[in-house]
């Protein structure tokens, strides 16, 4: 009878959760800036959302027959807003940790 977890068919290695990309630093005209990342994720937000717009639009006015991929998208765009508004809840909550803080 051989042992299935020591031999690791059923189980993954684990690796290290603290081991640090191989890759260099990016030069820092490179780099990307907190605010950045930040427009870029309210930017595919924003898209997410047209998109489901349109598509919704398209289903009323009889061009699309396929509702499933119409709710798809317009849950996709709930979900998204649904976490940015929390990740700026976040953010302000950081933001008024900070400004208690006495220097």
């Amino acid at each position: 009878m051989s042992n299935v977890i020591s031999g690791g068919s059923l189980f993954p290695p684990i690796q290290d959760p603290i081991q640090r990309p191989s890759q260099t630093p990016a030069s820092p005209s490179q780099e990307e800036g907190f605010s950045d990342i930040l427009k870029k994720a309210i930017n595919q937000v924003e898209g997410m959302h047209t998109t489901a717009q349109q598509q919704a639009g398209a289903l009323l006015q009889g061009d699309r027959s396929d509702v499933h991929n119409v709710m798809i998208a317009v849950e996709k765009a709930d979900i998204a807003f649904q976490l940015m508004m929390q990740v700026r809840n976040k953010i302000v909550n950081a933001y008024q940790e900070v400004s208690k803080l006495q220097f």
